[in-house]
């Protein structure tokens, strides 16, 4: 009969401490410029790592944007903060993060981030 209560005081506890949300992530690269630059020589900086993200919020499955208008935000987000019209400057290494989570199936928050960085030319 311990054995018993102790088993249930620590499913007990288990259950409270749980959570019953939802959580992934994604990380993909939709990076599909065409240009070529040769990098064969020193003849580029690393300037800085910018990102931008966008959010969108489920209700019920209700929300108020798609998935393509958020990564469009995000990325949109990132290019007004890089500041490309200063000198011979270029964005590289784009990188896309996803996050969802939430309680399945009452409420979900999706956050798309695109980050980069920000190289520019010397020579």
């Amino acid at each position: 009969m311990k054995k018993l209560s102790i088993f249930a005081a620590i499913g007990g506890a288990a259950l409270l401490l749980s959570s019953c949300g939802a959580n992934y992530s994604l990380i993909s690269n939709h990076n599909l410029n065409s240009t070529q630059v040769l990098l064969a020589s020193n003849n580029f900086k690393v300037i800085d790592t910018v990102s931008g993200s966008s959010e969108v919020f489920y209700i019920l499955g209700i929300r108020d944007m798609n998935k393509k208008r958020l990564y469009d935000n995000a990325y949109s987000a990132m290019i007004t903060k890089a500041n490309l019209k200063d000198g011979a400057r270029a964005l590289t290494n784009t990188v896309t993060e996803e996050h969802v989570w939430g309680v399945p199936p009452f409420y979900f928050k999706r956050t798309i981030t695109v980050s980069g960085n920000i190289i520019e030319f010397t020579k």
